[in-house]
């Protein structure tokens, strides 16, 4: 029990199963995730899911894990720059557009969409996101830019990891706010608030204003164009 069978990225059933639940999510919300729903969904019976994942709690952590790794992939293609700063913005809006996508499943990602009733996993290891490979993929790229942050000079000497956390953290914070719709009153809130937010957090790490501002606009003008 709550080990995956079979191959979940290939195609096969425990996959189909994984895109069924991310389907319902955005559809219908974590209230239709049951076995015997997930199942139907592509015409299989409840007992399947028990037979790959173990149960919900475990099939859950495997849509979670699927979701991290299109974050990754999201990254990935993003181009690497000699500008950290600019780097560092792109993928914050492009975890922004990963959630407005399928709310529902950034949601679950962080942990904000599960419900009282699934049963919670027993091992940290598997519990934890945080601790998943496939949220560690995603991250590297974070702390990889940090590091290229701290290394061309662009913040002050101190430690890439805890930059990255900082950053995951006020990135997070705003894309969960937005989903909410707390920044209704904002005509643009990526312009009006997660840009000056992002320049604040470069200026405080030990940026100048002018070139983390700079930064940031060249990055909206080309997401602008796209």
């Amino acid at each position: 029990m709550g080990t995956v069978s079979g191959d979940a990225t290939a195609g096969g059933v425990p996959e189909r199963l994984v895109q069924a639940t991310i389907g319902l999510l955005a559809e219908q919300g974590p209230a239709a995730i049951k076995a015997r729903t997930v199942a139907s969904a592509i015409g299989l019976t409840t007992s399947t899911v028990y037979h790959h994942f173990g149960g919900i709690a475990e099939l859950i952590a495997a849509v979670a894990d699927h979701g991290f790794r299109e974050l990754d992939r999201a990254f990935a293609e993003l181009p690497v720059t000699d500008d950290p700063v600019a780097d560092l913005f792109a993928m914050a809006l492009t975890c922004r557009r990963v959630a407005r996508e399928n709310p529902h499943l950034y949601d679950l990602m962080f942990g904000l969409s599960t419900r009282s009733t699934y049963r919670p996993l027993a091992e940290p290891e598997t519990r934890r996101s945080g601790r998943s490979a496939a949220f560690r993929g995603a991250h590297r790229h974070v702390t990889r830019a940090c590091s290229r942050l701290v290394g061309t000079g662009r913040a002050d000497a101190q430690d890439p990891d805890v930059i990255a956390a900082q950053l995951w953290s006020f990135v997070h914070g705003y894309v969960t706010l937005e989903l909410a719709e707390h920044f209704a009153e904002f005509a643009d809130p990526v312009t009006e608030v997660l840009l000056p937010l992002g320049v604040n957090f470069a200026v405080a790490l030990g940026d100048t204003r002018e070139r983390a501002e700079a930064s940031h606009h060249a990055v909206l003008q080309r997401a602008v164009a796209s």
